[in-house]
C-alpha cells in the first residue's frame, strides 16, 4: 500500500475556493444524503446539526433541504470557502436555517457546546492529526449523538490515483484535478481509520461505499 502523502490542511486560496464553489459535486454530495439515510435509518434530525469542515456549504444546504426540521452550524477554517457558502444561499430561506462559523479545530468556539447530530465530508484527509476530528466529535457530540462522516480512501498507488482523476474529474478545471489527486494521496485507508477510532474510544462503523469513498457512522455511547 502506498504511504500517505499529506496535503495542506486549509483550502483558502481565492481561485481554489471559487473552483470548489462552482464545481458540480451533485452526484457524490447527494450520495452523502442517501448514505446518511441508509446507515442511520429512521433518523430525522431536529435542532442544530454540526457540519465539520463544511467548505462552500453544498452538503450543508443539501442536508438542510433533506431534513427540514433541523438547522445547521457549518464550521470551516477557510474564510474564502465560507464567503462562497454565504453567497450561494443569499436571499434564500436557508439563510434562516444555516449559520457558518470561521474556526479551527480543536478549540473552535461554536454556537452551542453539544449536538445531537454531527456530519462531515472530506475533512479527515486534510488533517495531519486525524484525532482532531475524532476528539472534536467526542467533545461536541451529545450523549447518543448520531455521527456520519464520508471521506476519500487512499488507493494502492499513484498510478491508480491518476487513473481515478481521469475517470472522475476529466472535465474539471486543473486546480480541481490537482487537488483531487493530492487528496487521494493524503487520504486514510479504512484500516487506518478503524485504528484511529479505537484510539479515540469511538465505537463507530467504517464502511467502504465506492472505489474511492468510505463512511464512518453510528451513535455515540
Amino acid at each position: 500500500m502506498m504511504k500517505r502523502v499529506a496535503e495542506p490542511e486549509l483550502m483558502d486560496e481565492a481561485a481554489q475556493a471559487r473552483a470548489y464553489a462552482e464545481a458540480d459535486f451533485s452526484a457524490p454530495h447527494q450520495r452523502f444524503i442517501e448514505l446518511f439515510r441508509e446507515q442511520l435509518p429512521g433518523l430525522e434530525p431536529q435542532g442544530a446539526v454540526l457540519d465539520l469542515g463544511c467548505g462552500p456549504g453544498d452538503i450543508t444546504r443539501r442536508f438542510a433541504l433533506a431534513f427540514p426540521a433541523c438547522t445547521l452550524h457549518g464550521i470551516d477554517g477557510a474564510a474564502a470557502m465560507l464567503r462562497h457558502a454565504a453567497e450561494l444561499q443569499h436571499g434564500s430561506e436557508l439563510e434562516q436555517r444555516i449559520r457558518y462559523i470561521h474556526g479551527y479545530l480543536p478549540g473552535a468556539v461554536l454556537p452551542q457546546q453539544h449536538y445531537a447530530t454531527l456530519i462531515s465530508n472530506s475533512l479527515l484527509h486534510h488533517l495531519a492529526d486525524p484525532q482532531v476530528l475524532w476528539q472534536s466529535i467526542r467533545a461536541h457530540g451529545a450523549p447518543g449523538a448520531a455521527v456520519f462522516i464520508m471521506d476519500l480512501m487512499r488507493p494502492d498507488s499513484r498510478a491508480t490515483a491518476a487513473t481515478m482523476v481521469e475517470q472522475y474529474a476529466a472535465g474539471e478545471p486543473e486546480v480541481l484535478r490537482q487537488d483531487f489527486f493530492h487528496s487521494l494521496l493524503a487520504a486514510y485507508t479504512p484500516g487506518e481509520v478503524q485504528a484511529q477510532l479505537t484510539v479515540a474510544g469511538l465505537d463507530l462503523a467504517v464502511t467502504v461505499v465506492s472505489d474511492r469513498h468510505f463512511t464512518v457512522s453510528g451513535y455515540l455511547s
